[in-house]
């Protein structure tokens, strides 16, 4: 069987996932096109640091192109013929110097059995073989709803004397993508497996005293040295204290730089990728291993908005109704520590639970951390209340769907001051009590789940109950402490 792994000790990833992904496509869109039209991406391209450094970023496959080949190396293109859904990679022809500089030169046998498609050709003699082969490349263009961009079809010289189509790939490829295949399924589980273990060995490793970045590190190492992950699918967020109602904290101008303290409350929302399929995983935890009380009635609350949304999901359930059931949970949960004040229903019209949980619930993730096609055409526009506006989908949930339950309660202190200035909010709030929260950070536990038919499999495998925090960070692990 030919796979990908990068040792006995990480997972084998078979080349069939890809070939099932291919004839999942092609499927999709025989009946609508002509009998030599060809599926036609453009792979991704080796970034430089600056635009006159020779310096390469460490490469990663465009998310589509990976899709559809699983092809680790810049520069290729790809096509797919629609009706056998024959496969064909274009490689770049290299220079004899690549191997001084970069190692041995495949030929295009290599590249047919490592990928196991039907052809393989040189870039150079491209415009020949399709000319030889379609009447239509059907090319990548749409808009992403998380981004804001567009994807840019296909390109290259002598494109223009092809018949192309920019309408039909980019939404049926999207669609695809929302439901994984159980190949697809246990390399999102084993990322969230590595994932989750390097989670534990950060809980075991942390002490005030040191910095949020080695935190960063660690988890970085576990994931790379333990389970062969190269990549992080997102800047991590390792937020203390105060950080931790920072939502996006960790990037240029706030990059995991705070030395810890006794005391603090850690928010870690990390995720490794392997093989380019992702996971996304969020831990809350005190510094010193042991919560006080006012940090496990916050630290509770959320856990318990988390549990009640992973026990109501299922096929039919629309996934804003599982946002809204989360907050009503959240407040409930703060009424009874006299944080808010009043009627759960009218804090809910009063959009109260935004004040605490500014985005929203979760997201499909997969390829992608934030997965495409959340708002395809056909599906619930995007709300424009606070909170529900930031929901990545509104989708209805349908079985094969892997998406993140991410509740979370934050002081930050500008939805707050805004807030006790509002009148139609302020009566909810609860001032005196809140004030001695405006130091506590934020608590997010954010866990990924694939949607069954009867309700929802849990991927992530971290503590989650206060017991279960303080007995894990009363453990040492000292393969994996670096301090």
């Amino acid at each position: 069987m030919v796979a990908y792994s990068l040792s006995s000790e990480t997972l084998s990833v078979p080349m069939k996932l890809f070939t099932k992904n291919r004839l999942r496509l092609s499927e999709e869109l025989a009946s609508k096109v002509s009998r030599k039209a060809f599926v036609f991406l453009e792979g991704g391209k080796e970034t430089f640091r600056g635009n006159t450094s020779d310096a390469a970023y460490v490469f990663r496959q465009e998310s589509n192109f990976h899709w559809c080949f699983g092809v680790t190396e810049s520069d290729f293109y790809g096509a797919i013929h629609v009706k056998t859904c024959k496969a064909i990679l274009f490689i770049p022809k290299l220079h004899p110097d690549y191997e001084i500089w970069d190692g041995k030169i495949h030929d295009l046998e290599h590249f047919k059995t490592k990928y196991e498609v039907d052809e393989v050709h040189y870039i150079c003699d491209m415009v020949n073989v399709l000319k030889s082969a379609a009447d239509e490349l059907l090319l990548l263009r749409g808009y992403n709803t998380d981004s804001g961009r567009y994807n840019e079809p296909a390109s290259f010289e002598g494109i223009e004397n092809f018949k192309t189509d920019l309408d039909l790939l980019y939404p049926a490829i999207s669609e695809l993508r929302v439901f994984k295949t159980p190949e697809e399924i246990e390399v999102i589980r084993y990322a969230n497996k590595i994932s989750s273990e390097a989670h534990r060995a950060v809980m075991q490793s942390i002490k005030p005293g040191l910095f949020e970045y080695q935190m960063e590190s660690l988890f970085q190492h576990h994931t790379y040295a333990k389970g062969g992950a190269r990549h992080v699918c997102y800047t991590c967020i390792a937020a203390s204290g105060n950080n931790a109602a920072i939502l996006h904290y960790g990037h240029a101008a706030e990059p995991n730089s705070k030395q810890i303290q006794d005391g603090d409350m850690c928010m870690f929302d990390m995720g490794a990728e392997y093989y380019c399929y992702c996971s996304d995983i969020s831990c809350s935890f005190p510094a010193n291993g042991k919560f006080t009380p006012q940090q496990s009635g916050i630290y509770n609350a959320v856990l318990k908005a988390n549990r009640a949304v992973m026990d109501a999901v299922k096929p039919g359930v629309l996934w804003t109704d599982m946002h809204l059931l989360s907050e009503k949970v959240l407040l409930a949960e703060l009424k009874e520590m006299e944080l808010v004040v009043g009627d759960v229903d009218e804090m809910m019209a009063a959009r109260i639970g935004a004040v605490f949980m500014p985005h929203g619930l979760g997201h499909f993730i997969g390829i992608d951390t934030h997965d495409v096609h959340g708002y395809p055409d056909d599906a619930p526009t995007r709300s424009s209340l606070p909170g529900l506006k930031s929901l990545r989908t509104a989708r209805e949930l349908k079985a094969g769907m892997v998406l993140t339950i991410e509740p979370g309660c934050y002081f930050i202190s500008k939805l707050l001051n805004d807030a006790f200035l509002d009148e139609d909010k302020a009566k909810f709030l609860n001032r005196e009590k809140i004030r001695d929260f405006m130091d506590f950070g934020g608590v997010r536990i954010e866990d990924n789940v694939v949607i069954t038919e009867s309700g929802c499999d849990l991927l992530t495998d971290v503590p989650r109950t206060v017991e279960e925090i303080e007995a894990e960070m009363q453990k040492s692990d000292m393969k994996l402490t670096m301090f």
